[in-house]
């Protein structure tokens, strides 16, 4: 029972605090529904089950506080698996794993045809998609909090269409002051 208190107690808290534990996720397709009532940009975790990097940014990045908190207020928050066997509905399009194998569910499966559409080709990839759910860019690799945090805001505030080049970003890359701590 003491228990039971204490953790209704930590969640009282946590919410009346406005601190969140974790990142809000949801569907592509409720992203894409929120967004007609609430535009805010997607940011979309393409992983596998089986990638220990995808792991890693599970654990050490989006639960990080700062990172949950921005990702929380500025973004409609997607999980994808790259490998997985679920239909995506997307710009009038239905998108599936015709390939997909429930004897290597736990393991390496063949290619969702929505990540192959989104071109990812290595896991993780961080897909970044407009209000309009139209794909921004995808981001590969494992991120660190300060490592996401640069295209989290340059992806917020619109300031990628500035960079058409690559000293453009290198530029804004020399100048960006990281906030967020890990």
């Amino acid at each position: 029972m003491k228990n039971l208190v204490l953790i209704i107690a930590v969640a009282l808290l946590t919410s009346v605090s406005g601190i969140a534990q974790e990142i809000n996720w949801v569907s592509l397709e409720e992203a894409i529904k929120l967004q007609k009532k609430t535009p805010k940009k997607i940011m979309m975790d393409v992983y596998t089950v089986w990638c220990g990097p995808c792991k890693m940014l599970d654990k050490n990045t989006f639960h990080n506080a700062d990172v949950v908190e921005y990702v929380n207020e500025n973004y409609y928050a997607v999980k994808f698996n790259g490998e997985g066997n679920e239909v995506v509905k997307y710009k009038d399009k239905s998108f599936s794993n015709p390939n997909y194998n429930e004897a290597k569910a736990k393991t390496r499966n063949s290619a969702h045809d929505f990540a192959r559409y989104l071109q990812v080709n290595a896991y993780p990839t961080i897909v970044f998609f407009d209000e309009k759910a139209d794909v921004i860019a995808p981001i590969r690799g494992y991120q660190q909090p300060k490592q996401l945090e640069l295209y989290l805001k340059l992806f917020k505030s619109d300031d990628y269409k500035k960079i058409k080049s690559q000293e453009d970003f290198n530029e804004y890359y020399k100048a960006f002051k990281a906030e967020f701590e890990g």
